[in-house]
């Protein structure tokens, strides 16, 4: 008898569906809902409460850091990629602080030359205010000492300097002014009192500038004139030692040095 079984050959085994078995035995798909992503924002919220968000704050307090331009990120470049640059430039800075140190040693030194020659012109000029000093500028001497004349009850007892009235007449020398005004034939007169006690007799002034107190060369005692007994505009110099009778002004004035 024959058979009616078919024997299965691997040919019918892979023409067998296989859709149903596979939806029969795989697991439904599972429709993602919002609630997992509502967790990950609940985290997020409460780290944010706490420690991310205070970064935020920090950062913003604190001081920004001053801008670094292109230049100087170029210039630090090329210094820290070329050794003979970096040595240039240290060579240019130390150039720098010599050229400032000469230039304020240049200065301190003219500062000091300065006050040197200013204290050398103060010293000449007190020199000068301390040398002896004709008495009157721009004269003639016209009488000597002990010349006789129609003038004069006995001889003449002075110098004489003409000059034009109004001339200065200055002190010859230091001293101190112990007289001063109307003397007779003497006219204005100013008396000098020296240091050891010589007398100058300055007569036949048109005015008198220093009246008392001490002097020194060059002081103006007075001014030329022609008060008292005289012919004309000049100056009487009498030079009386110890305030006694009066010698030759000439020899006196040599004697400190000036030529009339």
């Amino acid at each position: 008898m024959a058979s009616t079984h078919t024997e299965s050959t691997g040919t019918q085994l892979l023409d067998h569906p296989v859709g149903t078995e596979a939806v029969r035995h795989r697991l439904p798909r599972q429709t993602r809902t919002g609630a997992p992503l509502l967790g990950v924002t609940a985290m997020t919220a409460a780290l944010g409460a706490t420690g991310l968000a205070a970064a935020p704050a920090q950062a913003a307090a604190a001081p920004a850091p001053a801008p670094v331009t292109a230049a100087d990120e170029a210039s630090d470049g090329l210094l820290a990629a070329d050794p003979g640059l970096a040595l240039a430039a240290r060579i240019l800075q130390q150039a720098d602080g010599q050229r400032t140190a000469v230039e304020e040693s240049a200065r301190v030194a003219a500062a000091q030359e300065a006050q040197a020659k200013r204290a050398e012109r103060q010293a000449e000029a007190e020199a000068d205010r301390s040398a002896p000093a004709l008495p009157v500028a721009g004269y003639r001497l016209t009488a000597p000492f002990a010349q006789a004349g129609e003038h004069w009850a006995h001889l003449h007892t002075g110098l004489d300097f003409a000059a034009r009235t109004g001339t200065p007449v200055t002190a010859v020398t230091g001293g101190t002014v112990t007289s001063a005004g109307w003397s007779g034939a003497y006219g204005y007169r100013v008396i000098q009192t020296l240091p050891d006690g010589t007398e100058l007799w300055y007569c036949h002034l048109s005015r008198i500038a220093t009246a008392s107190g001490p002097v020194a060369p060059g002081t103006v005692l007075g001014a030329v004139g022609a008060t008292g007994n005289v012919t004309g505009p000049h100056l009487h110099l009498e030079v009386r030692p110890d305030g006694a009778a009066p010698v030759d002004p000439l020899p006196w004035l040599r004697q400190l040095g000036l030529q009339p």
